[in-house]
């Protein structure tokens, strides 16, 4: 769907959608564009994905959209975006969902690492570990409800601007137990945070999620990951055949803020076989908790 990033959308300005009108272009991503859009009876703001019908050319791609719809409305949780409507005209499928006013956990990430102050190009240590704390409970609701999210990274986390509350977006390629994943035996998924079964198109279960989130603790800590320059296709090759490699460096070398008690967290939700991660969000979480406690504890001994 690269397509997508060259669409011109123009049309689309005005148009309505039912009770839905579509106002103005806030970002493109694999499944389509997504705008702010004004729902006439509730007098309010919303957001709108439109995928265009002449870019959705596989029915694979048809039914992910509509999958998407379908696995997001089952899971109602604060720190999962809620959707309102689904459907399709002549020209477009679309989704009607909650707009969040605020940015990803991505472009966050960016602009901090453009600060001129180099101690202010990381997320504070508390802000980073309660971020993570929301997203593990929103997974861990999804994966109770037998949705696997299988394409966590920062740009699918939203930070909303005015509660700070992060919530979790874009179920695309989500597995559930309800739909057949269409995408079976393909890999799926950004390359730096999925997981070594995911790169290796085998099988997955919530512990996809859990390497996933592991990922991104350590790369909100550190300010960054410490991983190769190298292609995607390079490194879902080096997941499947070596990924104990992916890291070049332990995290507590790259943060004075990672000692061993967090180091070994890290490890143990990005570990390459599953068996050996987290065996749940909620211990993973708890094992967050536990660790942030100690440190609270001993700092005001």
């Amino acid at each position: 769907m690269s397509e997508i990033s060259a669409y011109d959308y123009t049309g689309a300005i005005g148009r309505a959608f039912g009770n839905f009108i579509v106002v103005r272009e806030l970002g493109r991503g694999a499944m389509g564009a997504v705008f702010v859009g004004y729902q006439k009876s509730l007098k309010r703001q919303v957001a709108i994905k439109l995928l265009p019908k002449a870019l959705a050319r596989s029915e694979l791609a048809r039914q992910q959209f509509r999958d998407e719809a379908e696995t997001i409305a089952i899971l109602n949780h604060p720190h999962i975006i809620t959707i309102f409507e689904s459907g399709e005209d002549d020209d477009y499928f679309y989704q009607v969902m909650q707009l969040v006013e605020g940015q990803d956990l991505a472009h966050i990430l960016a602009k901090l690492k453009r600060h001129p102050v180099p101690a202010r190009r990381i997320l504070p240590l508390h802000h980073s570990l309660r971020l993570i704390g929301e997203v593990l409970d929103g997974l861990d609701f999804a994966h109770e409800e037998g949705v696997i999210h299988q394409d966590l990274k920062p740009a699918n986390i939203l930070v909303d601007n005015r509660t700070g509350r992060a919530l979790i977006a874009d179920f695309g390629i989500a597995k559930t137990q309800q739909i057949e994943y269409a995408a079976r035996g393909m890999i799926v998924g950004t390359p730096q945070y999925l997981s070594p079964e995911q790169a290796a198109a085998d099988e997955t279960d919530r512990r996809t999620d859990i390497y996933s989130v592991g990922v991104i603790l350590f790369e909100l800590i550190a300010g960054q990951l410490p991983v190769r320059r190298e292609s995607g296709k390079e490194t879902v090759a080096r997941k499947i055949s070596a990924p104990d490699t992916f890291f070049t460096k332990p995290p507590s070398a790259c943060s004075p803020a990672i000692d061993g008690g967090l180091e070994s967290i890290i490890l143990k939700a990005t570990a390459a076989d599953p068996g050996r991660r987290f065996g749940t969000c909620r211990a993973f979480g708890q094992a967050l908790q536990r660790w942030d406690g100690s440190q609270q504890r001993q700092a005001v001994r």
